[in-house]
């Protein structure tokens, strides 16, 4: 009986390392397959309830961002089950038990070439396209339209220079005068209103103290400084709406300063500009000055 259990015991042995292979493989494809199914369960341009994966891209930076996501996530659970199955492997093929009398061997020189390479050559693997997003995300260009965006306790302000300068605050919606649909903590009065397939620069700054404007689907996230003006840009590609949040620490209600962007066709866009500037008409400078000159 004993030499049964020992040829047992010999021939399962054998093929673990087969089956921790086998077992990695199956493990990968499992997540890999997943993935895509995350992507498919979330909604445009809003969190969801036990979303698992970040939002679906609106915009080219976004799209590039989730690739570069996509490859790392790759990279890492390859690495993940490579190294796991080596370490199980060493665990069993040098146990005690198996050799009785242990190596000596304190290097190899072929070994520790390629454990010097291959880790470069995956951060080169991974630089490449890192240092491309970063330069498409931060270049200039050739912006169809600014908006002006300025940060302020606890609220957004927007203007629209290149459409008559006219300009409005948005403001959170309180959780007791929401309508059926709208978000809690997202949704605000007045949303910043944009064209589908535009290109949009943002021109960012702030009154009081640090505010940060990012929408996660836009892939688009900038510091909001009192006296200095950062940009970023934005093209959505399609109509919808799209929420993001201050993500800087900037007072006591911090938490209630969302951002709401309206992307709309071009045609319905122009047609919300006019109404804009009947809604939000103001007196400019001069007006103000004489009337106080005359008092």
């Amino acid at each position: 009986m004993e030499r049964v259990a020992s040829a047992m015991t010999k021939t399962t042995l054998s093929k673990l390392p087969a089956a921790l292979l086998a077992g990695g493989a199956l493990a990968l494809a499992l997540v890999l397959f997943a993935v895509p199914a995350a992507f498919a369960q979330a909604v445009l341009g809003a969190p969801e309830p036990w979303q698992l994966n970040m939002q679906p891209p609106a915009t080219p930076v976004k799209d590039l961002i989730s690739q570069f996501h996509d490859l790392l996530l790759i990279l890492c659970i390859a690495i993940s089950v490579f190294v796991a199955v080596l370490l199980v492997y060493v665990m069993w093929r040098f146990r005690a038990s198996a050799n009785p009398v242990p190596s000596k061997t304190s290097h190899n020189t072929l070994i520790e070439v390629v454990w010097t390479l291959v880790p470069c050559l995956i951060l080169v693997l991974i630089a490449v396209p890192s240092f491309k997003l970063l330069y498409f995300e931060d270049r200039q260009v050739d912006a169809d339209m600014t908006v002006k965006v300025v940060g302020s306790q606890w609220y957004w302000t927007y203007h629209y220079p290149d459409f008559g300068d006219f300009s409005y605050d948005s403001i959170m919606i309180e959780r007791a005068d929401l309508k059926p649909g709208q978000r809690a903590l997202l949704d605000v009065d007045n949303r910043l209103v944009v064209p589908v397939g535009a290109t949009v620069r943002i021109q960012l700054t702030a009154n009081d103290v640090l505010h940060a404007f990012y929408i996660p689907s836009f892939g688009v996230q900038r510091t909001a400084v009192p006296g200095k003006i950062n940009e970023t840009w934005f093209k959505v590609e399609k109509p919808g709406v799209y929420y993001g949040q201050c993500t800087e620490l900037c007072g006591i209600k911090h938490a209630y300063m969302p951002i709401a962007v309206e992307a709309m066709p071009k045609e319905q866009f122009d047609q919300w500009v006019a109404a804009a500037k009947q809604k939000y008409a103001r007196l400019d400078d001069s007006a103000i000055k004489v009337a106080a000159v005359q008092q």
